[in-house]
């Protein structure tokens, strides 16, 4: 029986469909029933419910935004850093194999191919760095599961939400047998205040950087795919192949939703952290090649992101 925790998240409902589209036994647990914070709690009911499998797709992603994570230090430090290794130790005491969704928020920028080297640039919009990416985007590298997060408590600025996310990866780190999940932006064809394309569209003005981004449901049917395959153990990113600009998922939505507005854009840095923004946020791009090697099919992200507006569906519709 597999056991999933945030269940009724946005990624953890994701994770529900999944397993029920394969027709998985699972079993969710919200902290009402059990509160599996505390690891006595969480490991006797491991060993009562004889479990085979564990999902962790709960966490402390603030909202609306991570800018809400600064205001509850605490409860994002419980959620993304300590349950991660409650988690890790329950399951490595039962002996219990498991996966945990992180986030590919824990870098900034991309690495850069250029003469013959490769570069870490964190800032993608810098000039030269927008015209490498329209011209050049076989240059734009991504991070890579052994790169060290630069976008840390150990490596400032950060947003305290991803300083969080790098902490639990290291608190859990070595302990048992488990999968990190490195999740990006998600977006699919549901309209939702968690749906990257729906904050775009609903954004007064929008931000523009590079990111790769997660296919929500490709991204639990990969993590899924990860334990059907017996993949090695280990941190993976999960996203779409490849990666976006916001100006050209702006262009897709205008292409397909016409929707009946102008998009403005943020004039610089400085403007979109001065109005609309009080923490640092991450804009990356990631490299999915340790992922697709193990046999794990994902599509590329531009076949999902046009697939996602061609289905899009109103929300309340």
């Amino acid at each position: 029986m597999i056991l999933l925790l945030g269940g009724t998240g946005y990624i953890g409902m994701a994770f529900q469909t999944e397993l029920q589209r394969r027709g998985q036994n699972f079993l969710t647990l919200s902290r009402s029933e059990v509160d599996y914070t505390r690891f006595d709690s969480l490991l006797n009911f491991l060993r009562a419910k004889k479990t085979t499998f564990v999902i962790n797709a709960a966490g402390y992603t603030g909202k609306p935004n991570v800018d809400a994570c600064e205001l509850d230090k605490a409860g994002t430090l419980l959620g993304n850093a300590l349950l991660p290794q409650t988690i890790a130790h329950a399951c490595a005491a039962t002996e219990i194999p498991w996966g945990h969704v992180s986030s590919g928020c824990i870098y900034s920028g991309a690495k850069i191919s250029e003469n013959g080297a490769v570069h870490t640039e964190k800032d993608m919009t810098k000039p030269a760095m927008r015209l490498l990416t329209e011209k050049s985007p076989q240059n734009i590298l991504g991070f890579t599961e052994t790169d060290t997060p630069n976008f840390s408590f150990r490596d400032q600025p950060c947003s305290f939400y991803s300083g969080t996310k790098a902490l639990g990866e290291e608190a859990m780190a070595g302990i048992g047998q488990s999968y990190v999940w490195r999740l990006r932006i998600p977006f699919d064809e549901f309209d939702s205040p968690r749906n990257y394309l729906s904050k775009v569209q609903r954004y007064a003005k929008v931000y523009d950087n590079v990111n790769s981004i997660s296919h929500r449901a490709d991204f639990v049917s990969a993590c899924l795919d990860t334990w059907k395959l017996r993949a090695p153990f280990g941190i993976y990113n999960v996203t779409n192949p490849g990666f976006v600009t916001t100006r050209h998922v702006v262009e897709q939505v205008e292409k397909f939703l016409k929707p009946a507005r102008k998009f403005e854009y943020w004039a610089s840095d400085d403007e979109f952290y001065q109005v609309a923004a009080k923490t640092p946020r991450s804009n990356c791009v990631m490299d999915v090649s340790k992922l697709l090697a193990t046999g794990v099919k994902v599509r590329g992200v531009e076949e999902a992101l046009e697939d996602s507006l061609k289905n899009w569906q109103p929300e309340n519709k």
